[in-house]
Formats: C-alpha cells, structure tokens, sequence
C-alpha cells in the first residue's frame, strides 16, 4: 500500500480489504486514508430509530460502500465532513453484506488541511470472486485535479460489478448440542453490530439474565427471556422467544462466556433495557451458541461500569436516569412486602443504604427475587449496574429487572473503597441528600430553567411530567381563595363540608367544631425571560405568606383591607421554585399547568460565589 504524494490516499487498501481475511486486514492496516465520494442518508429501518449515512470511499484505485456508525451522526448532521474531503478512519469492521464488500466506520478524523478536492483518479467498483482470484480489473493512474479541470461527478457513473457470493472471513459457530470444534480467532466485536453484516460471531459474557416472562394479550400468549453480553468493546441485549426459551434459558449462565452467532439485529428499545448499544439481537431457530471451555474465556472482561463520580453527584442526574454506583453497605434493612394499589399484587422489597467518601448516604431499594435473596452484609462494597434514580425522600436509587449487584467486586474502585472505609468512613457521619426541591450539593438549583426555557422546550408537554428548577420573583398573588378548610385529622387533609353538626369529613365519617386551613395558592413569578403562573399547597404556600394559613383567614374575616396589604407585602420576593410540569386538557386545549413541589429562599451569599466563578471563567477578572 503506497500513499498518494498530493493526496494521502492509501493507495490499494480496498484491494486488500477485498483479498485479505479480516484478522489479517486489521493487523496490518488498522487505519487507512480515503478520499468521501457521496453521503447520502437512509431511509429509516424502523420507525423512530437512528438516522443512518452510507458513504462511498475512494483509495484512488477503487471505491466501496461504507456505513456511518450511528454515534459519529453528528459529524454529517454539523456538516463537518462534505464530499471531496480526505479523511483517516481509525477503526472500522469490514464485513460482505448481499455479496458486495461494505465498511461500518466505527471513528475517523477529518483531514481539513487537504480541503474539499475533485475526485482523485478514476477509481472503480471491484469484483470479489476476481479479486481473490489475482485477476482484479486495474484501475486508471490516478491524476489529481486543483478545480479547474478534472472529473465533476464523484460516485454513480459506474454501475458497480455484484459478485458472486463468498463466504464470510468469520466462521458462525456450530449448533448448541454439536461437538465442540477449533475456534476462529478473529471476532466481531459487540461495538460494532449492525443489521448491515448478516455473517459475524461474537465471543461475549453473559453478565445478567433474567427470568422467564409470560405474556398474555388479544393476539395468543408467549414468553420470552434476556441477557445481556458483554465483550471488551460494548455491551448489548439478546431476546429469546417461545421455543427459543426452551432452546437457549438452561444453556445461557450468567457469568459464563460463549461464542453467538445468526441472530437478528434490530434497532434497539431504549424502553426496555438500560444498555447504551443502538442494537439488540434476537435468538432465532438457526442461531447457533456455544459455551467458550477454553482459556480464551479469561480474555473477557467480567463486568463494564460507568460509575457516576460519587453519590453526591447523583444531584446532577435526572430523574429516572439509569446509573452505575459504587459504594459501601451502611445498613441492610429486613426484606418486607407490600402491595400494589393498583394491582393489588405483593411485591417483596428491602431497603439498603449506601455511603461512600463523598459524605453522603443513599437508599436502594431492592425488589422481588433480588430483595429476598440478597445476602450481602454491612460493610460490604457494592457496584450496582443499571440503577434508576428517583426522588423518592430527596435521590434515592431503586434497582430494575435488568439491574445486576456485584458484591465486593474483584476491581481498582472497590479497593480503594474499601481502604477508605477502613481507615475513616466506618466511624464517619454521613448525611442524605436534600430534598432537589431545593439546592444541589454545590449550592445551585438542580436542572434551573428560565422561563423563556420552559416555554420553548415545551416541558410538561410530553405523557410523562416534567421536573425542574426555576429561580423567580414573586409577581402576584390571587387573593380571592389562598386556602381551604381542611380536616384535622393527621394525614387526611380532605376538604370539610359546613352543616348543622359542624365541619364535616365524608373521608373520616366525623364532624370536627372547627377546621384546619390550608393554603392553595395561584400565584404568577418572573425572570428576566418572561413570567409564568404557578400553582402550589401548604408548604410553598408557608414559606411565601410567612405565616399559617389560618391567620390569613382569621386576617380575612377580622379587616379585609389589612388582609390584603398583608399579602401584598409577600411579593417581590424571590424564590428557587422546584416545579412539576404536567400537560392538562380543557374544551379541547391542551396546555401545561405547572405546581409547584417545594421553594426556598436564594442564599444571596452562595448566589455571589457563583456569578464571581461565572465571570471568572469568561476571563473577565
């Protein structure tokens, strides 16, 4: 392979991609020069999933087809690769896809210093079946063009030449019940499977299998279960199905390692599983799965996490945000069980606190089979995969079907962990995080929104609610109804009715000789952006009024006027609101009411620190 003087093209790559097994392609060319012909964007192979780019790429002898990694999307979307542009691919899986040779392009970099040049030679399709047989067409000396002369079309003149099928570099595996035989070294890797290849294997650890689900619906009933497999390079799901369960559920093993081959490759259903592949497999009647028995299987890593800095970072996470954690068992609580209010079915579940070097605890909450059989005990390290963050008492973690818990893991984190625990944090105190209606640990609202923010992103406009923080002066205050008379007994808070008994709960079945009042405030706020109005309870409502409810309304009924100048002194006021939006329809108008969960006042002196870092990161003092 020679380098092209004005144009670094690695000139012949392609009719070595075409002649040479991959294992051997790879090895000796594990990048390569090429000069973009065409891009053109795909239709969709299902609705909704990621937008996928085919590009043609020319060595100057030759040009093949190439399939853009979805995660490089950006580069097209930002127009930061053009055609006529030299680019260096850094790591690629060639594959054979309805007998023509095809690339994915797993990472490239741009070789802007080249420009946008005119297409370089007169490069053509190539034969595989003639290629392998030496007798390969030649191609035209390359010639390079400044602009001013040269070819104008880049790809299409040609009409490429379809070759005969030929096998494919990597060998499937043999069937699950066949005699193990010698296994090929050369894999697919998991990063790289695309619904473009149809002939790979891969050599990958199943690290979670779940049970056996039964479904039952208008169109027949099934059952399926998952796994999830990992290599040294991602991580993705496999699905089986009905009489695949049968085939593969006693033969896949958490822990161990196998080689996969002939499943289906679909775009990946970002509802159902916690993995970041764009992918997932399906086990077909022809897949064929071997258990890996040789030493190779130690070449498998045993878990990838993706620990979030600390536990107090996990202010800085969204709500239902799928993490990794890692940290110390500070307390296991006994394994209860509840029940579902809407189902009525019980679930066992147990309570389990974390702490690590950060200061702070956290609580997981374990569910069903897991939670009944954890076995773990205080001072343990834990690493949790595929945690979901809630805000159940300020940020707590629960673990999901798809979770794994590995206890006092075999890696660098956990004994460090451990030594840090040893030496300080068994005797040290910790403290939970603070409810995100507030601040974070660094002292800014979580998530804060402007107002102009909020009505451009449309949040709360979705199925599901929004949440978000929003710093705000309060405007205005509706003063006709601020509260409601409320039932006194702890925990009821329903509205009393008046009668001749008294004030009367239907909830309790009791008459009480006087209420509780409690606030329900509509109230409008604003920034600099905007204004917006905003619903809120008692506990917002006593932190803007200053004062319980009931002495507005004894105010109310005693001197209407001072009442009003009473509530007129609590606006101009400014808060850090943590809201919940949430869309609401009415006479057919669909639009979002906004509450407001919680509110504090600005802690002016941490607000300081933070507009000086601002300024300071402007290079402004």
């Amino acid at each position: 392979m020679t380098m092209d003087a004005t144009a670094p093209l690695s000139r012949g790559f392609i009719h070595d991609m075409a002649t040479l097994d991959s294992s051997t392609l790879l090895s000796r060319h594990p990048s390569f020069n090429a000069q973009v012909l065409q891009i053109k964007e795909l239709a969709n192979i299902q609705a909704g999933g990621p937008r996928r780019f085919r590009f043609v790429l020319s060595d100057g002898d030759y040009f093949v087809q190439c399939m853009l990694a979805t995660q490089l999307n950006d580069i097209v979307l930002n127009n930061r690769v053009e055609r006529g542009h030299t680019i260096n691919v850094r790591q690629y899986t060639p594959s054979e896809m309805k007998d023509k040779l095809v690339v994915i392009l797993l990472d490239f970099e741009v070789l802007s210093q080249y420009g946008i040049r005119d297409k370089i030679g007169s490069p053509i399709s190539i034969d595989l079946k003639t290629a392998r047989g030496g007798q390969a067409p030649q191609p035209a000396q390359a010639t390079y063009s400044n602009g001013s002369t040269g070819s104008t079309t880049f790809y299409g003149e040609q009409k490429p030449q379809v070759a005969p099928k030929t096998e494919s570099t990597y060998s499937a595996a043999p069937s699950s019940n066949a005699t193990a035989a010698p296994r090929p070294h050369n894999y697919y890797t998991i990063e790289g499977l695309s619904p473009y290849q149809n002939k790979w294997t891969i050599k990958a650890r199943v690290t979670f299998k779940s049970e056996i689900k039964h479904w039952h619906n208008q169109r027949g009933e099934g059952k399926l279960f998952a796994v999830n497999l990992l290599d040294e390079t991602g991580e993705i799901k496999a699905t089986a199905f009905n009489e695949q369960v049968d085939t593969y559920f006693d033969l896949l093993q958490e822990g161990e390692v196998y080689y996969i081959s002939k499943c289906r490759v679909n775009t990946a259903k970002k509802q159902f599983s916690n993995l970041d592949h764009d992918y997932e497999l399906t086990f077909e009647r022809d897949t064929e799965i071997e258990k890996c028995t040789d030493t190779g299987a130690t070449d498998v890593p045993q878990l990838r996490f993706n620990f979030v800095e600390s536990l107090s970072k996990l202010t800085d996470v969204h709500k239902d945000a799928i993490v990794d954690v890692m940290g110390v068992i500070k307390t296991v609580n006994d394994c209860v069980q509840i029940t579902s209010k809407s189902s009525g079915r019980p679930y066992d579940k147990r309570d389990i606190v974390l702490v690590d070097p950060s200061g702070i605890s956290v609580q997981l909450t374990v569910w069903g089979t897991q939670a009944v059989q954890f076995s773990a005990n205080q001072d343990d390290i834990v690493a949790v995969k595929g945690a979901k963050v809630s805000e159940f008492n300020g940020r707590s973690l629960s673990l999901l079907q798809s979770s794994t818990i590995t206890v006092n893991p075999d890696i660098p984190e956990a004994h460090s962990l451990k030594g840090w625990f040893d030496m300080q944090g068994r005797n040290a105190t910790f403290s939970s995080l603070q409810s995100v209606g507030s601040t974070s640990m660094s002292g800014r609202p979580e998530n804060v929104k402007t107002i102009k923010q909020i009505r451009d992103e449309q949040l709360g406009m979705q199925d599901q609610p929004d949440y978000f923080s929003v710093k705000g002066t309060v405007l205005f205050i509706r003063n006709e109804t601020i509260a409601y008379a409320a039932c006194p007994t702890e925990g009821c808070n329903k509205k009393l009715t008046y009668d001749s008994d008294g004030w009367r709960c239907e909830k309790c079945n009791k008459s009480f000789p006087e209420p509780v009042y409690r606030y329900i405030l509509m109230f409008a706020i604003y920034d600099h952006s905007g204004q917006m109005w905003v619903s809120s309870f008692d506990d917002v409502g006593r932190v803007i009024l200053g004062k319980p409810a009931g002495d507005y309304m004894q105010l109310r009924d005693e001197d209407n006027s001072a009442y009003l100048d009473e509530i007129s002194k609590c606006t101009g006021k400014t808060y850090v609101f943590r809201v919940r939006a949430k869309a609401e329809t009415y006479q057919n108008t669909t639009r979002p009411r906004y509450s407001a969960m919680s509110a504090a006042p600005l802690n002016y002196a941490q607000e300081s620190t933070n507009l000086v870092k601002l300024i300071q990161s402007f290079g402004l003092v």
